[in-house]
């Protein structure tokens, strides 16, 4: 297998973190990976409100949120396990997860206010 591609936090540029959180669907991956500190498996994030990401668009998510510095994902046996690299993304861009995060939490939290039933994801500390 190839080995995977992490950056050095350093080698970052916060356009690339803008990039990979454009993407609703991967700021809400991001956003349960982080809160959780260690995700087991990719699965456990598949699901994204009512629906479930399919296998390839799921891998290409986490493909995208390793190659901005997000996560570190290491191989175990037949799983994948994404850890959140929040700390160091903290230590070099300071408030901009949280503000990211933030913004999206706000945005669901409106739109859950006219939409029945939806909930808005956690908000982050910054």
């Amino acid at each position: 297998m190839r080995p995977l591609f992490h950056p050095d936090i350093e080698d970052v540029p916060p356009e690339a973190i803008l990039h990979a959180l454009s993407d609703p669907n991967r700021a809400a991956i991001f956003a349960r990976i982080m809160k959780a500190g260690c995700v087991e498996a990719c699965s456990a994030v598949s699901a994204l409100g009512d629906r479930v990401l399919p296998k390839s668009s799921l891998s290409n998510h986490v493909k995208v949120l390793r190659e901005a510095g997000l996560i570190r994902s290491e191989r175990h046996g037949v799983e994948m396990r994404n850890h959140s690299r929040c700390a160091e993304v903290e230590a070099r861009f300071p408030g901009l997860l949280a503000a990211i995060i933030n913004a999206y939490a706000s945005d669901a939290a409106d739109r859950s206010a006219v939409v029945p039933g939806g909930a808005p994801p956690d908000r982050v500390e910054g």
